[in-house]
């Protein structure tokens, strides 16, 4: 769940998913939003292929990314579970 989260970290990741809640874009699409190098670009996509929250399928030369919401379902889950451990007091550390 780590990569998740790292993955969140950066807005320009948040930004290309929030894309890619309307459907699925090819990587040229989603990469003419914003004014960053094709490496970075890369990157970028890169950590989201990695922690799981996009899938990419290879049309032709094209790249078309989805977003795969059931990773974001589970971190989500996650992080309301940690309200669960209850019993700290503000200010008990």
């Amino acid at each position: 769940m780590n990569a998740v989260f790292e993955a969140l970290s950066h807005p320009v990741r948040r930004r290309i998913l929030a894309l890619l809640k309307h459907g699925s874009k090819s990587a040229g699409e989603l990469a003419a939003g914003f004014d960053l190098s094709k490496p970075t670009m890369s990157v970028h996509f890169a950590k989201l292929r990695d922690a799981g929250l996009v899938e990419v399928d290879r049309q032709g030369t094209s790249l078309i990314y989805s977003l795969n919401a059931s990773v974001l379902d589970e971190a989500l889950a996650g992080v309301l579970d940690l309200g669960k451990f209850g019993g700290a007091e503000k200010g008990d550390a």
